[in-house]
């Protein structure tokens, strides 16, 4: 069993199969850049291991107002895994939406170039305007 798992670096094709571990609902969060990248093998992926997903478009700033829009997407949808694939802006709203909601989450860094997988959320404005840094309710994702 996966839960004791704080930290995995499947491979790209085996995404769906980490993820079954963590539930069978999953709402993904990325960018247009992003997604088109990926787009195919996550969803082949997430198909071969029968999870169902819904993807909604991250708009590239972690503000108050776009965790509170993505949250209310998936609110009523009893999502069991929020699933952000991105740099560090994505995973920051990721695990903000996850905080929201009490789902388990996931985060799939595109790059290296940040500790956002591991760092405290920062919020910024929708201007992009450093605002606060934010609290998590749970600590450490439940793997």
């Amino acid at each position: 069993m996966m839960r004791n798992f704080l930290f995995s670096s499947p491979g790209k094709n085996e995404f769906g199969l980490y993820l079954s571990a963590l539930g069978s609902k999953v709402f993904l969060i990325a960018n247009n850049a992003v997604w088109t990248i990926v787009e195919a093998r996550v969803k082949t992926s997430l198909k071969k291991a029968d999870i169902a997903y819904r993807y909604k478009r991250f708009n590239g700033e972690s503000s108050q107002k776009e965790i509170a829009l993505l949250a209310g997407f998936t609110f009523n949808e009893q999502t069991s895994v929020v699933v952000g694939p991105g740099g560090g802006k994505t995973l920051d709203t990721t695990k903000a939406v996850a905080d929201e909601l009490k789902p388990s989450f996931a985060i799939a860094p595109a790059v290296a170039s940040r500790d956002a997988s591991c760092s405290a959320l920062l919020i910024y404005t929708d201007e992009g305007v450093f605002d606060s840094y934010r609290v998590y309710h749970k600590q450490h994702p439940e793997l």
